[in-house]
């Protein structure tokens, strides 16, 4: 059963001493919430800038107590915290709340014990890869069905604000890390898109990150499973319904590819004798096989919401997809130059790369620690060369050397403002008309740049020089985006 709202009155709140850990974006909104329902609220923040000390004069205009340049320590009396999503278990504070028996969750599971009587409900959608393409995606379907729909989440407004306000449905990104801090949401519809080894540094084995990604789906949650990842589908394990979505012609149940069609079998009043036509191919923009399948999640969760197939079609179309990823940037002497820095690990590249070919790879960044030697090994007649940067480009430069190694590798190791030109120049001299250089750097940005779209910039700026275009990357609607670094 689907979980009833909680209470977003001020009641259950007055008086009690809540600590809210960490003054980012989703912590101060958590701050401001119950301090207007009367709880006596420190945040506390192991930072202590210039930018922190403007918040906390906001906060503390506000009646809470901000506490900077210490995140370690439990506020003496603290009867709950509210922990931000990047803090680990094993943090001090998190600790310290867990031996003394202080209960501790996250903004999003606060967010839903806030919910008023007859607030939205939620369809939910976590995964390695795509989370924020499919909420979007979502978005736009029920808009186009005429619902007042908000992206909420990782994305867009605060959830702990969005539920308080008037809305007919949310569409809530979850990280595997706001899952971790959450225990009792009960979405309507949710959908784990995909599973691969992420974020183990922070959750300390694939075993722990299934598990908080499993989270997402509560008794009574309508399970939107892809069929193509077998490890994703599982974690619905005996769901009351479970949809299906797959890029191969649906069976009753799913949702699917005919031709050239997206087609439902999973709500139709007849999914034996019955399909109902979605969208085109065409619709789904960009076109690779990985997000016809992020579109068919969309599909599902706005479809067990009761969103019309025309609606799909509508939604899709309206979508605007965000930039660096799988961006086409330009076409120079026959050669197509694409920008997918937000692939940040092998999960995100491998798909990347299966959409392109003949391919010259830029890759190179962070790496977390994880593997690229399957990555590698199934791209290896995809590539016509490779170009590396970043620090951890010799664990890359060796992957190709075991399973591609014919193919040519360019080292490029400055990491100054011009190293950008430098590797796209190379991936220029190693690429043929009708070949792909594809960004798909399949490790973080922080080594070189600010963020994943600081990286892609620089990219698309390259390319531009290259083609003679000194345009500034942010023109024609390409610019950095609102994303503060890789995905949480």
């Amino acid at each position: 059963m689907i979980a009833k709202s909680g209470d977003g009155t001020s009641g259950e709140w007055a008086g009690r001493r809540v600590c809210v850990a960490g003054a980012g974006v989703s912590g101060r909104a958590a701050a401001r919430v119950l301090a207007d329902r009367g709880a006596l609220v420190t945040v506390v923040e192991g930072r202590d800038g210039d930018e922190q000390r403007a918040h906390a004069a906001e906060l503390e205009a506000r009646g809470v107590t901000v506490r900077l340049g210490d995140g370690d320590t439990l506020p003496e009396g603290t009867e709950l915290v509210v922990i931000s999503p990047g803090w680990r278990p094993d943090a001090p504070l998190a600790v310290a709340a867990a031996a003394a028996g202080t209960e501790i969750y996250g903004e999003v599971e606060l967010a839903w014990r806030l919910r008023p009587e007859g607030a939205a409900p939620w369809l939910a959608i976590t995964g390695t890869d795509g989370k924020t393409t499919v909420v979007r995606m979502l978005a736009r379907m029920l808009e186009a069905a005429g619902h007042d729909a908000l992206a909420v989440g990782n994305v867009g407004t605060p959830i702990v604000e969005a539920v308080l306000e008037k809305h007919d449905v949310l569409a809530v990104e979850l990280s595997s890390y706001q899952l971790y801090w959450s225990s009792s949401l009960a979405p309507l519809a949710a959908s784990v898109l995909n599973l691969a080894p992420d974020h183990l540094d922070w959750h300390g084995s694939m075993e722990a990150y299934a598990a908080a990604k499993a989270k997402i789906f509560a008794p009574g949650t309508i399970a939107v499973c892809n069929d193509g990842d077998p490890g994703a589908a599982a974690l619905a394990g005996s769901a009351a319904r479970r949809v299906g979505f797959t890029l191969d012609v649906p069976r009753p149940g799913q949702l699917g590819v005919v031709e050239e069609l997206l087609v439902d079998r999973a709500f139709t009043a007849d999914t034996q004798r019955e399909a109902a036509e979605l969208a085109a191919l065409a619709d789904v923009r960009p076109y690779a096989p990985h997000n016809v399948a992020n579109a068919l999640a969309a599909a599902g969760l706005a479809r067990a919401f009761g969103v019309p197939p025309e609606a799909v079609r509508d939604g899709l179309r309206a979508f605007v997809p965000d930039p660096h990823r799988i961006q086409h940037v330009a076409a120079v002497g026959g050669v197509t130059y694409i920008n997918d820095s937000k692939a940040t690990q092998p999960h995100a590249a491998a798909a990347s790369l299966a959409a392109y070919e003949p391919i010259v790879w830029i890759a190179g960044g962070l790496l977390k620690g994880l593997d690229v030697d399957d990555l590698v090994r199934s791209c290896a007649g995809r590539l016509r060369g490779a170009v590396l940067m970043g620090r951890d480009r010799a664990r890359i430069a060796q992957a190709l050397a075991r399973h591609a190694p014919d193919v040519p590798v360019v080292d490029v190791p400055d990491t100054d403002t011009g190293a950008m030109d430098r590797v796209v120049n190379q991936a220029a001299a190693l690429a043929r008309p009708g070949d792909t250089v594809l960004l798909a750097p399949v490790g973080a940005s922080f080594d070189m740049f600010a963020n994943y779209p600081a990286r892609g910039d620089a990219f698309i700026a390259a390319v531009r020089r290259l083609e003679g275009d000194t345009r500034d990357p942010g023109d024609a609607g390409t610019g950095a985006g609102t994303g503060n670094g890789e995905p949480g």
